[in-house]
C-alpha cells in the first residue's frame, strides 16, 4: 500500500493514474480546505498527530512506500516524512512540480522568505496576497500597507490587521478571471509563493499584462539526498515499481 500525501492538483491527477494502474493507494489530505475535490483512491483527512501518530499509522495501515506530493512550501511535512521514512528504511519519493521562471515583461522581485517583503514593498502600497490564509500570521511587518488576502473558504474571523480585507476565490483561475480580479482590486504589488504549476501561472500572466510588480517568495530547501521527481510519468513509474498489486 502506497501512502500518497496529497493536497495539490498534481497529487489528485497522480492518484487517478495510480487507480487506473491498479496500484493500491491511500491518499492523505491535511483538511485545510472544507470541501476538497474528490480523489480516485481511498482518502483520509486530517493530521496524524505528530511523529508518533504518523509512525503508528504507517504500521497500522501496512504502508510499504510513501509519495510526498504535498505543496512545495509544506516544508515541515516533507522534512518529517523524509526523516521518518529514512529511519524505517521505507521507500520515499518527493514529487514536486517545477517552479515558475520569469519571462520577458515580468516584474518579479525574488525574496528568500516573508521577512524580506518589507524591504521591497513600499509603505502604503496596495498588496494582493496570493499566499493563502495561513501566511497572514507572518505579515505583521506589512501592516502599514493595504493588504488583500485571497482565501478559498469564507473567513470565520476578522482580518488580523487594520488596513486590509479578505477576498474569496476558489481555484482554478483562468487568466481572464485573474484579470477581472486584479482590475477590481487594483493592487500595486502581488505576493506569490513560487509554487509552480500551470493553473497558478494565470495570476502571473495577468500581473505581467497589467504591469503589477510581483514579490516572488523562493521555495524552502528540501532535505538533502532524497529521491525527487518533477514529471507526472516519472512519479507514476516510481509508484508502479513500489506498489503494483
Amino acid at each position: 500500500m502506497i501512502l500518497l500525501l496529497a493536497g495539490t492538483t498534481e497529487a489528485r491527477i497522480l492518484a487517478g493514474y495510480m487507480a487506473e494502474a491498479g496500484i493500491k493507494t491511500v491518499a492523505s489530505l491535511a483538511g485545510a480546505t472544507r470541501t476538497p475535490v474528490a480523489m480516485a483512491v481511498e482518502t483520509r483527512v486530517g493530521g496524524f498527530g505528530g511523529d508518533a501518530g504518523f509512525e503508528a499509522y504507517l504500521d497500522a495501515s501496512g504502508i510499504t512506500a510513501v509519495i510526498d506530493a504535498t505543496h512545495p512550501f509544506a516544508a515541515k511535512i516533507t522534512t518529517r516524512t523524509a526523516r521518518i521514512c529514512a529511519a524505517r528504511g521505507l521507500p520515499y519519493l518527493r514529487y514536486e512540480r517545477p517552479g515558475w521562471r520569469s519571462r520577458p515583461g515580468d516584474a518579479w522581485h525574488e525574496v528568500a522568505d516573508y521577512a524580506g517583503l518589507s524591504a521591497i514593498i513600499p509603505v502604503g502600497a496596495r498588496v494582493f496576497l496570493a499566499t493563502g490564509r495561513q501566511s497572514l500570521s507572518q505579515m505583521a511587518h506589512l501592516a502599514d500597507r493595504h493588504l488583500i488576502c485571497r482565501v478559498i473558504d469564507p473567513p470565520e474571523v476578522p482580518f488580523p490587521y487594520p488596513n486590509g480585507a479578505f477576498v474569496v476565490g476558489r481555484p482554478p483561475f483562468s487568466e481572464g478571471k485573474e484579470l477581472e480580479t486584479l482590475h477590481a482590486l487594483n493592487p500595486d504589488w502581488m505576493v506569490v509563493k513560487n509554487a509552480g504549476g500551470a493553473s497558478g501561472r494565470a495570476k502571473l500572466d495577468a500581473a505581467r499584462r497589467l504591469g503589477i510588480s510581483v514579490a516572488m517568495i523562493a521555495r524552502p530547501a528540501v532535505p538533502a539526498g532524497i529521491e525527487r521527481r518533477e514529471q507526472m510519468l516519472d512519479a507514476l513509474e516510481w509508484a508502479e515499481a513500489h506498489g503494483r498489486i
